[in-house]
């Protein structure tokens, strides 16, 4: 059967957060904070450890108090800023207000790089005809990331788990994604970093192809069989 449409994740998937090192870089630079490099290196390594980035490393150890919070994050804005405030907190920063600084800082496109080959392949779909939706696990609205990046207009729909109170790998995430694109999930394609979470579109009939949450620089082309498999399938 032809593929018709096409869901995408979000973080590791099309965009990628920046290094802790940047980030906490940045977000010193706003407060107008200088530490040496090699306090600043100290404190991205521990925030990397503790999770604290959201897009970043999962938590080495989730702290007991969070793991309620850790568990359903991307279902209200609310628990996804607990959820990471609390992981920044497991490391003694110097200043309380970097902890919801850096939390911020997160959200914007600044933030944010897209994949080299991910506007070439989003393109690639509108040229076939493919319904494009981006479907994320995620406590805040990615909108103004893809429209800053020039992206916006080649998604048809965005489903974010934190406007539905549900996330993937529940089946009602991906349903509600395929009914805004009007297109059966027996002719999708979910496209994403994470086996178990993107993996759920499974249960409706989806195909999955899966890529490697890597750094940016280091994958170049991990978005190019999603056209291949659309060519394939015509």
């Amino acid at each position: 059967m032809a593929i018709k449409a096409v869901l995408f994740d979000f973080s590791g998937t099309l965009f990628r957060i920046e290094s802790a090192h940047d980030w906490l870089r940045a977000v010193l630079r706003e407060r107008g904070m200088s530490l040496p490099d090699s306090e600043v290196a100290g404190f991205a390594r521990r925030l990397e450890l503790a999770g604290a980035l959201p897009g970043g490393p999962l938590p080495r150890q989730l702290p007991d108090r969070l793991a309620g919070p850790w568990a359903v994050r991307d279902t209200s804005t609310e628990l996804h800023r607990a959820a990471y405030t609390g992981l920044a907190r497991e490391v003694a920063l110097p200043d309380e207000g970097l902890y919801d600084a850096l939390y911020d800082r997160h959200m914007t496109p600044a933030a944010w790089r897209p994949y080299p080959d991910a506007a070439e392949v989003l393109r690639g779909l509108r040229e076939h005809g493919v319904r494009v939706g981006v479907v994320s696990n995620i406590g805040w609205d990615l909108r103004p990331v893809f429209r800053a990046h020039g992206l916006d207009a080649l998604v048809d729909a965005y489903t974010l788990s934190y406007e539905h109170g549900v996330q993937k790998p529940d089946v009602r995430l991906f349903r509600t994604a395929l009914d805004a694109l009007g297109r059966d999930p027996r002719e999708a394609l979910m496209v994403g970093d994470d086996r178990r979470a993107d993996g759920g579109a499974t249960a409706l009939g989806c195909a999955v192809l899966f890529v490697d949450h890597l750094p940016v620089d280091e994958r170049p082309e991990g978005l190019r069989p999603v056209l291949a498999l659309v060519d394939r399938t015509r």
